[in-house]
C-alpha cells in the first residue's frame, strides 16, 4: 500500500554553514569590530553571546538572516528573550525544533480526517505516517498540507508504492 511520512526537520548543515558565513561577516563588520561577540552552536540550539543587548541584536540579525539565505526554515527556531546581565553581558538561546511534536502532529492529523481523504495518519516517532490505497490521493494530502501553515515546518519523505 502506497504511504509517505510528513516529517519537520531542519538540514544541520545548513545551519553549521549559515553559522560559519555569520562568523566571517562579524569579523568584518565595522559596528562589530571592538564587541565581543560569540556564537555557540549546541546539537539543538544555538547560544548568542554579546557585550550589550544592541550588540546581542545586531549578531541575533545577522545569525537569523544567514540561517534564512540558507533555505532553514525560520518556523522551526525559536527565540528565547535576551538574558542581560547587570554587568551589561548579553546572551540569547535560539531552539532549533526537530520533528513532529504532540500538539502540532495532532493538529495536522486532525486537519487531513476533516477533509475527508481516504487515507489513514497516524504518529509515529515525530513524524506522521500516511497510507493510503491510490497514489493520487496521497499527492492530494500532500498538496493540501503544503497549502496550509501550521507553524512548523513540513517536509515529505519516504514516498512508498
Amino acid at each position: 500500500m502506497p504511504s509517505f511520512d510528513i516529517v519537520s526537520e531542519v538540514d544541520k548543515q545548513e545551519i553549521d554553514n549559515a553559522l560559519n558565513q555569520a562568523r566571517k561577516e562579524l569579523a568584518t563588520r565595522f559596528d562589530l569590530k571592538d564587541a565581543k561577540t560569540e556564537i555557540i552552536p549546541e546539537p539543538d540550539k544555538i547560544i548568542l553571546i554579546a557585550d550589550d543587548s544592541a550588540h546581542l541584536k545586531s549578531l541575533r540579525e545577522i545569525v537569523i538572516g544567514k540561517l534564512s539565505r540558507r533555505g532553514v526554515d525560520l518556523r522551526n527556531v525559536e527565540q528565547e528573550e535576551p538574558a542581560i546581565s547587570s554587568v551589561g553581558h548579553a546572551r540569547q538561546e535560539l531552539k532549533i525544533k526537530q520533528g513532529l511534536e504532540g500538539n502540532k502532529a495532532k493538529e495536522i492529523i486532525q486537519a487531513i480526517k476533516s477533509q475527508g481523504f481516504k487515507v489513514q495518519s497516524q504518529l509515529q516517532d515525530l513524524q506522521i505516517r500516511v497510507t493510503g490505497k491510490k497514489k493520487d490521493e496521497l499527492q492530494t494530502v500532500i498538496q493540501f498540507v503544503r497549502s496550509r501553515d501550521f507553524g512548523v515546518a513540513t517536509n515529505f519523505k519516504n514516498f512508498r508504492d
